[in-house]
């Protein structure tokens, strides 16, 4: 079994997968990139994605983050992206 953190690892997985350094929004676990915030929840277990519209948040999708939070950054950008 391996031991890990994937917040430790969230904001340099986000600007490598994205390819843009994300705006930081709540310490380590949650980031914007673009218009849509990327947060960790539930002991980093889920990756929340949130769009903006000024002060509103609409949750659009959650993707579970099993052992690599990476993985779970590229099938959001799947999501974001429409394919």
């Amino acid at each position: 079994m391996r031991f890990g953190d994937p917040a430790a690892d969230f904001v340099p997985a986000v600007e490598r997968v994205f390819g843009t350094q994300p705006r930081l929004l709540d310490g380590s676990r949650a980031v914007l990139v673009g218009d849509v915030k990327l947060q960790l929840e539930a002991r980093e277990r889920e990756l929340w994605l949130i769009e903006r519209y000024g002060v509103l948040e609409h949750f659009v999708a959650m993707v579970p983050v099993r052992d690599d939070v990476e993985a779970a950054l590229r099938e959001a950008k799947e999501l974001i992206s429409g394919g």
